[in-house]
């Protein structure tokens, strides 16, 4: 039986001596998100962990994805209006995104519920609220009616894999991998190191059978997932995703996003997430990915300590 890995997502509550000094022999890779890191950011977390860690580290892209930027993280209610601009209180990322908005375009912003309709346009967008929720900073945006051309990395990405190769990282993660021509060229920017590939996207759920014969490594994102499938369907994309890796043994498919959502706040999780869990390695899950959870979760080793129960539980029941 091969053994089952655990990645975890380092943040404000685990990139710290104490949870790192933990990590070593418990955990298979440590992760640092880009979206949430800044380049210099990105450096220094790197050194803090190699004083305190023998973890290999996977620096995460940002990838194809819109992000909003806002000064002020506050509730909108519905029907109020709210400007997006250039250098306003409420920006888009990447920049261009905001001139190929249209009249008319929904957008679905994080994961509060709150969708925002666009009314006018020119050099701004003036957009209405038509289901309330919480608008926060560097929350993925997803377009509902239609899609805008991304590459498939940033320039952000790019400077954060250069930095990578100067501190020698040997593992990478594409997000937002759309087609088998993202994996091919992220395969030439990086020819001798490990590479994850993401299904967060419709298109990756359509393109994985093709995919497979490029890549050997691959995680189902089911939180940005699921704002291209609905969420009674994840389940079923999940199962779908393992039988079509089933006939390439040396292939892995890692699982990552509400594993033990309830840890964020309590020590001990659910009943239906050790189901989740345990369901997701029968179905051949090579890995658990943490991400919330020891990121800015209250219990980040408790999640790591009660995934190490849960695999172990696994094995046992299979042995």
């Amino acid at each position: 039986m091969s053994k089952k890995e655990i990645i975890c997502t380092l943040g404000p509550k685990s990139l710290n001596k104490n949870f790192l000094k933990f990590s070593n022999k418990k955990i298979s890779l440590l992760r640092l998100n880009m979206s949430h890191l800044t380049l210099a950011k990105l450096k220094k977390s790197i050194n803090v962990i190699r004083k305190s860690s023998s973890v290999p580290i996977c620096i995460d892209t940002e990838g194809a994805q819109i992000r909003v930027q806002v000064k002020k993280e506050k509730f909108l209610k519905l029907r109020q209006i709210l400007k997006i601009s250039r250098k306003g209180d409420v920006c888009l990322y990447p920049e261009h995104v905001l001139d190929d908005l249209k009249i008319g375009d929904v957008l679905n912003v994080g994961f509060s519920n709150l969708r925002i309709k666009v009314i006018k346009k020119n050099k701004d967008a003036l957009c209405k609220i038509i289901a309330s929720g919480r608008l926060e900073n560097n929350k993925g945006v997803h377009l509902e009616n239609r899609k805008i051309k991304l590459n498939f990395i940033t320039k952000k990405d790019l400077q954060a894999i250069e930095i990578g190769k100067k501190f020698k990282i040997k593992n990478y993660a594409l997000s937002f991998t759309n087609s088998v021509e993202d994996i091919i060229k992220f395969n030439k920017l990086l020819k001798t190191e490990n590479k994850i590939f993401k299904i967060e996207t419709f298109n990756a759920i359509k393109n994985f059978k093709d995919m497979l014969r490029y890549g050997n490594k691959f995680l189902i994102d089911r939180g940005d997932l699921s704002k291209d499938v609905k969420v009674e369907n994840i389940p079923l994309v999940q199962r779908n995703l393992f039988k079509l890796k089933a006939k390439y043994k040396n292939k892995k498919i890692y699982v990552a996003t509400n594993l033990l959502e309830s840890m964020l706040e309590n020590s001990y999780p659910t009943r239906g997430e050790a189901n989740d869990i345990f369901s997701s390695l029968e179905m051949g899950a090579s890995g658990l990915v943490l991400a919330a959870e020891t990121a800015i979760g209250k219990y980040p080793k408790d999640t790591v300590i009660f995934l190490q129960k849960m695999i172990k539980t696994y094995n046992k029941a299979n042995s």
